[in-house]
């Protein structure tokens, strides 16, 4: 029933309800209703009461609900099967068994807090509690296992336009998925997949984004490689309507792709590069690289031109930007 009387209140934003109105509705007394209420504000809702009026959701808790997240999804799939926690070790790691008991493309796990959160090459992602949207979303392309780069790059992308589109801040992608602003991470993209017989059986994308996080809520080794939007911006952001312009995006996106191939998502991702046309070092699995990279190939692996003229494809590697990349 709170999920109801909340629904209702939400519909009705700014408006007064009265509790006889509520109880018809909902099909309980008025003394249900009242302790209802009472327990939506031990979570943190605002109301206004009124003896002649009833009751009017002044304001909401700064926290991730099925509901809110709902009512503003404009997709067909993707966020429409929604598992929200309080905290996990990780979503890749919720949304991987999900996966193997079935779980539809487009299904999407949020915690508010990760405990062991992963991130590129093995590394600790910071996951604070209530500060990030931290979110793993399940894809099932029918897809051979060598396009899997292509999906990285294609998630960079939609991922990049709606943040820009939300803030307006300058974000680009450093290759393969990360997102920067002034040099500062504050964005990364983790995907891990299975495949049968070299075809794809589900992608998990892990995608974290640093939304509300302050300068406290990292640690010192951090500060200069990593940054919030609240601190770009000077403000907080809402994290419910950062996550449902991402899942248009990327929807919109992935069904492009999967019509009509990479060409596209090429042509975005290259727009958005910060790391194109300038001399980088890459540490890959066989050694250090040094040169510039060019472009993608249509497979999705980084072109770099060596200092021999060489162009050499990349797919794996650590990248180190020059101190010009803004």
């Amino acid at each position: 029933m709170s999920d109801e009387l909340l629904s209702m209140f939400l519909d009705k934003e700014g408006e007064f309800l009265s509790g006889e109105a509520i109880s018809k509705e909902l099909n309980v007394s008025r003394t249900a209703v009242w302790k209802k209420i009472r327990k939506l504000e031990e979570q943190g809702y605002l109301f206004e009461a009124s003896r002649k009026l009833g009751y009017k959701l002044i304001s909401v808790p700064d926290r991730l609900s099925a509901i809110g997240m709902r009512s503003v999804l404009g997709t067909d799939r993707f966020g429409r099967q929604l598992h929200l926690y309080e905290a996990v070790d990780s979503t890749q790691t919720v949304l991987r068994k999900l996966a193997e008991e079935g779980a539809p493309e487009g299904t999407l796990v949020i915690a508010e807090q990760q405990l062991q959160g992963r991130g590129r090459m093995g590394r600790t992602w910071e996951s604070p509690k209530g500060k990030g949207i931290w979110m793993s979303l399940l894809l099932r392309p029918n897809l051979a296992i060598h396009y899997s780069p292509q999906l990285t790059l294609l998630i960079a992308v939609a991922l990049c336009r709606s943040l820009r589109q939300s803030t307006g801040l300058p974000i680009g992608i450093k290759w393969p998925n990360d997102l920067l602003v002034e040099r500062k991470k504050i964005s990364g993209i983790l995907l891990e997949s299975t495949a049968e017989e070299e075809r794809l059986n589900y992608i998990l994308a892990g995608i974290g984004i640093s939304v509300n996080l302050e300068e406290e809520d990292y640690p010192a080794e951090l500060l200069d490689k990593a940054i919030s939007l609240r601190m770009l911006l000077g403000r907080k952001l809402d994290r419910t309507t950062l996550i449902a312009h991402f899942l248009k995006e990327l929807e919109h996106l992935y069904d492009i792709y999967l019509r009509e191939g990479f060409a596209s998502v090429r042509t975005l991702w290259e727009a958005l590069a910060v790391s194109l046309h300038q001399r980088v070092t890459l540490t890959t699995p066989q050694g250090v690289i040094e040169g510039v990279p060019v472009g993608l190939e249509e497979n999705g692996a980084l072109l770099v031109q060596l200092d021999d003229g060489q162009l050499k494809p990349v797919f794996s590697a650590e990248m180190g930007l020059p101190d010009s990349v803004s």
